[in-house]
């Protein structure tokens, strides 16, 4: 009888819940205990998991490898999914591999490349996938520059961070005057170019932005898992075109995620994002953690976090083929368990106690997603 695998997920996303389910319905029948830590006592990942932390708070990247070891020795893990100070964790791979947990994570030199993403436009253009035009800016006179020559080719200027993931700091320029046309309906990405600028001549710090045109629909997030034999055993496409999902398998797609995925060392799960410019589809972003929404995969009848955690294990799962593409869905809320409140100590001397004491309740929240057919 096969022993049953510990896996943990530090500081993880709220939908890896999904992921969490899904090693838990693995096809092998394998049993399978997760641990988690979070510094949020509200993430649903904590009520997940059969074993929760909280993390401690501002641990450096070196302190917080140490505080790693500590818990995969303490815990008897087998597969860690490290996504918090994921550099400084797979620069210690050894010594991960010596208290007996195998990192489900790239090479130190595939994140390095991807951390930064003016690096990795460099880095995947070098080998032949096309990439939008960008440009680095620090200062309001660079940002200005970079938009007017975006402007005078026809295209509307955005930027993000340089380092970063999940879409945060994106915003779109825009020249129309603030408004109450700004003010009507839900908050969007757009920003006004002088306030902008204004905000840039204020700081006190710098930025470190990269500017580009504003990339067309579909979005195509491709998810591949890779052996460290730099073999990719699984790539599926999975679009997004306003509230429509859906899958893909077209090589416009996956061929250049494969050279990505193996060129660079992409080992175990990845999610690589491409979006159009003009006719032709080019690189958006490179993940090197598994994807928020890889369970949607699950619409193929693939599981890829169990073939990832089986490659994590040295048994090889071999190619993984869906063996269909699921038909069209899009996402909705869904409310999940979160752990009982813990109350913080309030007062030295106990009050008189009036009503007998009743375990707090199980409180839902809706911080994951489901998807539905359309």
């Amino acid at each position: 009888m096969l022993s049953r695998v510990r896996v943990w997920l530090n500081r993880t996303y709220a939908e890896n819940v999904f992921f969490m389910d899904q090693l838990r319905r693995n096809p092998s029948d394998r049993a399978v205990e997760i641990h988690a830590t979070h510094g949020d006592a509200d993430s649903p990942v904590l009520a997940a998991a059969d074993t929760a932390d909280l993390e401690p708070e501002g641990l450096s990247p070196a302190a917080y490898v140490e505080y790693a070891l500590d818990q995969c020795g303490r815990r008897g893990i087998d597969v860690f999914v490290p996504r918090l100070h994921q550099a400084a964790i797979v620069a210690h791979r050894a010594d991960f591999a010596a208290v007996g947990t195998a990192l489900l994570a790239p090479t130190p030199e595939a994140v390095a490349v991807f951390e930064d993403k003016a690096t990795a436009y460099e880095a995947v253009r070098s080998v032949g996938v096309p990439v939008p035009p960008w440009w680095r800016v620090r200062t309001a006179d660079e940002l200005v520059a970079a938009v007017e020559e975006l402007e005078a080719a026809g295209h509307k200027a955005c930027f993000k961070p340089a380092a970063g993931a999940g879409g945060v700091g994106f915003r779109v320029i825009t020249r129309a005057p603030f408004s109450l046309m700004h003010l009507n309906g839900f908050p969007g990405p757009y920003v006004q170019l002088d306030l902008v600028v204004e905000a840039l001549e204020r700081a006190e710090e710098t930025v470190d932005w990269l500017v580009m045109p504003r990339l067309e629909q579909p979005e195509v997030s491709v998810d591949c898992l890779t052996g460290p034999d730099n073999r990719v055993r699984l790539a599926v496409g999975r679009t997004k075109n306003g509230r429509r999902r859906g899958f893909t398998l077209h090589e416009q797609w996956l061929e250049p995620a494969r050279l990505i995925a193996e060129g660079f060392g992409l080992h175990y799960l990845s999610n690589i994002q491409f979006r159009m410019f003009g006719d032709r589809p080019v690189l958006l972003d490179v993940n090197t953690r598994p994807a928020g929404g890889l369970h949607q995969l699950s619409l193929c009848g693939v599981n890829a976090p169990w073939a990832a955690v089986q490659l994590a294990l040295g048994e090889d799962p071999g190619v993984v083929e869906p063996p269909f593409l699921g038909q069209d869905y899009t996402v909705v809320s869904g409310p999940r368990p979160l752990r009982p409140v813990s109350l913080p100590q309030q007062r030295v001397e106990e009050a008189e106690v009036l009503l007998p004491a009743v375990p707090a309740p199980v409180e839902p929240v809706q911080a994951s997603a489901e998807v539905l057919p359309l």
